[in-house]
């Protein structure tokens, strides 16, 4: 094989390896902090979408492993919300709705296992890992829905509440009618 073919080649796979990796980097979700998400809303109003994890959580890393990587979901969510990745028993400190939020038990040391309950986890009643919080247009509470969820069984909370059918139902038939005839659009 001469010089010049083997240069080619070369670049040809370096180029392609450069374009996937952007491609891979480009098709995630654009986590960001609570309090970024309230700051974003203020000038460019969009419902905020919280996943609700602890460190030790096994369905918490199934969840980013399986469904925060759909392409489907991905497109959505940046579309029309701002994601939030939040540690349930992490020391981050959180302003939300004039008062502030954080962790006074946490242990550095328990930073991989179970620590204790963050004060903004418990304000909104989380009991289960993973829970993923939809809140309003205000930043107020619209639903925790708890549980590990693939991205179609998520897409059903996403367009409810995204169109705001949520508040044209005013029973559980209501909900289960349209559970049942939802038919989702994300691929698997």
């Amino acid at each position: 094989m001469n010089i010049n073919k083997l240069v080619m080649k070369l670049y040809f796979l370096s180029t392609l390896i450069l374009l996937s990796s952007i491609s891979v980097v480009a098709q995630s979700i654009n986590w960001v902090t609570m309090n970024e998400a309230l700051e974003l809303q203020k000038n460019a109003p969009k419902k905020i979408m919280i996943d609700m994890y602890t460190s030790w959580c096994g369905p918490c890393k199934m969840l980013d492993k399986n469904t925060f990587t759909n392409k489907d979901l991905i497109s959505f969510v940046n579309t029309h919300y701002y994601a939030v990745k939040f540690n349930a028993e992490g020391n981050e400190t959180v302003n939300y709705k004039e008062q502030k939020f954080a962790n006074p038990n946490y242990n550095p040391a328990k930073a991989k296992r179970r620590n204790s309950s963050h004060q903004f986890s418990q304000y909104l009643g989380i009991r289960a890992y993973p829970t993923i919080v939809f809140l309003g247009l205000e930043a107020e509470l619209i639903a925790p829905i708890p549980g590990y969820q693939t991205a179609q069984k998520l897409e059903i909370y996403l367009q409810l509440f995204k169109d705001e059918s949520y508040k044209k139902m005013n029973s559980q038939e209501a909900f289960n009618n349209y559970y049942k005839s939802f038919e989702p659009s994300f691929a698997q």
